[in-house]
């Protein structure tokens, strides 16, 4: 392939234009709050629909069913990478946002199993395939649009703002179910409140949708559709030439997912491990996630300077060094518990931050959407969206109380491994080929 894009500049002025962010943005936020709801009420979740007497059980099968959604990602990654990568991006990431969105608020719909019987859940694990469909062309898309479309020398900036939507996203989501389940009695909470937020997903998609098809594709994919790069069969010419890459992308998407899903499983290890009230807990998860939401733009600024490499070898060590202190500080006292999520939350957010550029380096124009969409949804699915079930399991199993900071000590440990052997791409054009 030519190398068309060392002639074409992202972008002609120092920043991005304050329409395209939004646009990206909101349509990030919208599919980052909607799949994050289900994760945040999962307590309430396991007594409407799969009611036991074994809360455990109970929570293993909610979980579970949060795993259908990321088990579906990697189908949605490949049909929205291809389209992504055939017809354009801003197309498809319209599609992507309608079809999360309604799947979401048919979610805030659902008779309950008392009401319903069996037909519930089923409808359930449904609707959360349909979001995990949707979610799996999500972030590749709006990653590849911010990327190519952002000045060479700030890419790493721009390119956290697929992250740093994800995690504000979730931290709105906490915040609403912190308003709620102290605004509201336990009762009212479990028969009609959990399903407020999932009934915004209509108007707050619909106005992502909008804002969506108003962008225009980036000059770098334009300029690879016009020269003939595009392939007709992204997925075979990606798994062709570009199978160590997507190998490496997805080792250091390990410890950032796994993190990232840690945040939404606060609460419920919160809740029935430690016997923290709901209000608490979710309070504390809050200030987790708005560590980790300001250590990312400053983690992605440091990356444009010194490289995306070293910020990541230095974030994943230092998340390995400090995961088991939090764990041991969350069953301390209540400063001692906030501190712990403050840690927690930053060592996620900083490693975030320079992975997301560094990971839509990694490929070239015409594959991008493609790459990331396939290699951010394998190793979510089997590292990110099954951690809640897998720290359930392993607790169920153990009966050790500090057992998941070892899970993420490995997973940190996996991405330390997966950046010492990437190559450094800050400060050099996108690849061509």
């Amino acid at each position: 392939m030519a190398d068309s894009q060392s002639s074409v500049s992202p972008v002609s002025k120092a920043s991005l234009p304050r329409r395209t962010i939004v646009a990206v943005a909101i349509g990030n936020f919208v599919e980052w709050f909607d799949f994050a709801l289900y994760a945040i009420f999962a307590s309430i979740i396991a007594t409407v629909f799969f009611p036991s007497d074994n809360e455990l059980t109970s929570l293993l099968t909610t979980f579970a069913v949060f795993g259908v959604a990321i088990v579906a990602r990697p189908a949605g990654a490949l049909l929205f990478g291809h389209l992504g990568d055939r017809m354009g991006r801003s197309r498809t990431l319209s599609t992507v946002i309608l079809l999360m969105s309604v799947s979401t608020a048919l979610i805030g719909l659902l008779p309950s199993h008392a009401t319903a019987g069996a037909i519930a859940p089923v409808c359930l694990v449904m609707l959360r395939v349909f979001q995990g469909f949707a979610a799996g062309g999500e972030y590749g898309g709006a990653a590849s649009y911010v990327l190519e479309t952002a000045p060479p020398e700030r890419r790493g900036l721009y390119a956290s703002i697929a992250i740093w939507t994800q995690l504000f996203a979730v931290a709105v989501g906490l915040l609403t179910g912190t308003l709620l389940s102290r605004s509201l009695t336990a009762d009212q909470l479990a028969s009609w409140g959990w399903r407020l937020p999932f009934l915004l997903a209509l108007p707050l998609g619909a106005v992502g949708l909008y804002m969506r098809r108003k962008l225009e594709d980036p000059a770098v994919f334009i300029a690879a559709s016009t020269s003939g790069e595009v392939h007709s069969a992204p997925l075979a010419a990606l798994l062709r030439g570009h199978g160590r890459d997507l190998l490496k992308v997805v080792g250091l998407v390990v410890y950032g997912t796994s993190g990232a899903y840690l945040l939404l499983y606060l609460p419920t290890y919160s809740q029935t491990i430690l016997e923290v009230s709901p209000g608490t807990s979710f309070g504390a998860a809050l200030a987790a996630l708005l560590a980790a939401t300001a250590s990312v733009p400053v983690s992605a600024a440091v990356s444009d300077r010194i490289g995306r490499r070293p910020c990541l070898l230095a974030m994943s060590m230092i998340a390995t060094v400090l995961m088991y202190p939090a764990f041991l500080l969350l069953h301390g006292d209540s400063a001692a518990y906030l501190a712990a999520h403050l840690v927690i939350g930053f060592v996620v957010g900083a490693y975030a931050g320079p992975m997301s550029a560094a990971i839509a380096e990694a490929f070239p124009t015409a594959l991008r959407y493609s790459g990331l969409s396939v290699g951010y949804g394998v190793a979510t699915s089997v590292f990110g969206g099954m951690t809640p079930l897998a720290l359930t399991a392993l607790l169920g199993a153990t009966g050790n109380q500090l057992a998941p900071a070892w899970f993420f000590i490995a997973t940190a440990l996996i991405s330390f491994g997966a950046a010492w052997v990437t190559a450094e791409t800050a400060g050099k054009p996108l690849r061509a080929s």
